[in-house]
């Protein structure tokens, strides 16, 4: 009997027990039907049974050819899917790669296989069939992340999953391109300036002034059309330039060369006329764009002029041209509104905070004493913030004669009382530097960062303070003295001026940045020295103040006694590994080469106090230094730079002094 019940199957549907269930009380309450009918009328109740008969009959029939349909269905639609499967998993458009652990082809999909050619690769390791593809694989299997890479002519979005070992290449060469040719029609505007217009002009003819504009204009519109690019004159001294990022990078290759075409150009007929240019591209909204090519004019005009400024969104600025002496075009006209500026800044502020950038010079502390007597003479309190643990033999007895003058001497604090006095309407003044990173008082500058005026000669860097109410530098000056002993001719007639000590100050600091009047130096170095001498500066007392003590003699010697020539007329000096050497020395050490025969260019890598890396770059002129440093993240000006920097040896600091001096010479 078991065997019997056994062999009784089922319909398939009835193998859901909730189907089951739901049957059986359906057919318990149909014959209940039945039975009560029976009871009844028999005759009802035998027609009941036989239409239940019918009924459950062809439900059952229904539900059965039901159920094998959709078995059948479902068997079709999942031969149908794993048979999908394995035809994408092969002719999908999208690479896949199997690899063993040691990186040795199991399988490949044919689609890949193209990428491969004829060669036989399956069990040879993939870095010996393609060793591109198997240095990129090895190198960026860590990472479960898609990954744009680019194999042989190709770019590609690579995913790698390496617990089960397989590569997936997507080909996205089609959409990289149109990305690329996206990313090369961005407008790009710049502005063009022409430096020194005004000076030129203001003594010409008409008829050499219109000869001068017509060369300028048509030698900018025929670069412009050689490049593809639109420039439009919009004022005597300014054109408006539109073009292509395509364009931009051919030009940018070109180094710019239409530079150095005008000024030589002009220069053979007597009146050398420079360029300066800010460009900006990478910006969806062009009244921003315009924005940030003035502010590139700026910076490029901020660090002498005749030179391009470039600059896209979030990237680092980059520099061409500036590779000439700067000429000196500031006027007696600009002191004077510089000078009406700082006294109505004066006029708005309680105090006045004034600090040169850490380890100050002569120059630094002459031209923070000198603001600070201007703003006694408009009635203003002002202190000069110094570090004390941080001055050289020269500015050590300059404030040792400082501390006999009591009225001085009260006014000399530290960063850490200056930031205890300053209030809301306090003004911060940054003289003989213009980059917050090395300020002489870091926390004061954050402070009233706000509040800031600056008052520089050296040409200006991409790091620079974001709103500073006033801004005057200029890079054709010998030092920030000579900029603000100008300023002394405009400020109230009835109070008491420089005084002696002052005024020496000042003298020395111009002695110092011009050695001894011998580089940088124009007709109003001269000038402003004479006005200092004029109020008591001591020739002999600047002698006696710049005199080197014993120690740092012998250590300038020590340095110049490593001496080697890095070129035919380039010197290197390098300091002992763990030994620090005061930076003065250092600049002075490079100084010093520079008069030795042959020598036009001289770099000394030594420790600093701070433990970082410090370069002093000198030159004669004709080498530019500048963008030598810059090249290392420092800065200054053609004949006088220097950077300084972290986590390095002196000797790996050589080694990448030697590759910016090559990679400059490469380019140049």
């Amino acid at each position: 009997m078991k065997k019997l019940f056994a062999r009784i199957k089922l319909p398939a549907f009835l193998e859901d027990e909730r189907l089951l269930i739901v049957s059986a009380v359906m057919l318990v309450l149909a014959a209940l039907d039945v039975i009560v009918a029976f009871f009844i009328r028999p005759l009802v109740a035998v027609l009941l049974l036989l239409f239940l008969i019918g009924l459950v009959a062809a439900v059952f029939y229904a539900l059965a050819t039901i159920t094998a349909n959709t078995n059948k269905y479902i068997s079709d639609l999942s031969y149908r899917i794993k048979r999908g499967e394995q035809e994408a998993l092969i002719k999908m458009p999208v690479g896949i790669l199997i690899y063993d652990d040691r990186l040795n082809i199991e399988w490949a999909n044919p689609y890949l296989q193209q990428y491969f050619g004829d060669q036989d690769f399956l069990g040879q390791p993939l870095s010996v069939v393609d060793p591109a593809l198997g240095e990129l694989v090895a190198g960026k299997q860590q990472s479960n992340e898609r990954q744009k890479i680019h194999w042989g002519d190709h770019e590609f979005e690579m995913i790698i999953q390496k617990s089960i070992g397989v590569v997936y290449l997507m080909d996205i060469t089609r959409y990289a391109q149109i990305e690329a040719q996206a990313a090369e029609e961005r407008v790009a505007i710049g502005q063009i300036f022409l430096d020194n217009y005004d000076e030129l002009t203001q003594t010409m003819e008409d008829q050499a002034r219109s000869t001068l504009n017509s060369y300028v204009t048509n030698q900018l519109t025929d670069w412009a059309n050689n490049f593809g690019m639109f420039v439009k004159r919009i004022g005597d001294d300014r054109f408006l330039l539109i073009a292509y990022v395509r364009a931009l990078k051919k030009v940018e290759k070109d180094k710019f060369h239409i530079l150095d075409v005008i000024r030589e150009e002009t220069s053979k007929q007597n009146f050398p006329l420079t360029l300066s240019v800010g460009i900006a591209y990478g910006e969806a909204d062009l009244g921003q764009l315009a924005l940030t090519s003035q502010s590139n004019l700026d910076l490029a005009l901020g660090r002498g002029g005749d030179q391009v400024v470039v600059r896209a969104k979030n990237e680092q600025a980059r520099f061409y041209g500036g590779k000439t002496n700067p000429m000196e075009k500031r006027t007696r006209v600009r002191a004077r509104m510089i000078s009406g500026a700082l006294q109505e800044l004066f006029k708005q502020t309680d105090k006045i905070f004034v600090t040169g950038h850490q380890r100050p010079d002569m120059d630094s502390v002459g031209a923070a004493l000198g603001i600070r007597r201007i703003a006694q003479m408009n009635g203003k309190e002002c202190y000069v913030v110094i570090e004390p643990d941080q001055l050289h033999s020269d500015v050590q007895r300059l404030m040792q004669l400082i501390g006999k003058d009591p009225d001085t001497a009260n006014a000399i604090i530290t960063p850490e009382a200056a930031l205890a006095q300053a209030t809301g309407q306090s003004l911060f003044v940054m003289v003989d530097h213009s980059k917050p990173t090395i300020t002489g008082a870091p926390a004061l500058y954050d402070r009233l960062a706000a509040r800031t005026v600056i008052i520089d000669h050296h040409r200006r860097g991409e790091e620079f303070p974001d709103n500073p109410m006033l801004v005057y530098i200029e890079p054709y000056a010998s030092s920030t003295c000579e900029l603000i002993a100008e300023m002394f001719e405009y400020q109230p007639t009835n109070v008491a001026g420089l005084n002696k000590l002052e005024a020496t100050a000042m003298l020395a600091g111009i002695t110092v940045d011009t050695r001894n009047f011998s580089l940088r130096t124009g007709t109003r170095t001269f000038d402003a020295a004479s006005y200092l001498r004029s109020n008591g500066a001591d020739s002999l007392l600047t002698q006696n103040l710049l005199k080197e003590n014993v120690d740092a003699y012998i250590q300038k010697n020590h340095l110049i006694d490593s001496v080697e020539m890095i070129t035919a007329n380039m010197a290197l000096c390098t300091g002992e590994e763990t030994k620090p050497y005061d930076p003065v020395i250092a600049a002075q050490a490079a100084d010093t080469l520079l008069s030795l025969n042959g020598i036009e260019a001289s770099f000394v890598v030594t420790r600093r106090p701070d433990n970082r890396i410090g370069v002093s770059a000198r030159s004669l002129g004709d080498i530019n230094v500048q963008v030598i440093m810059e090249r290392l993240g420092g800065g200054g000006h053609l004949s006088n730079a220097a950077t300084q920097i972290d986590g390095k040896t002196v000797t790996q600091v050589t080694t990448m002094l030697r590759e910016a001096i090559a990679d400059e010479q490469a380019e140049n």
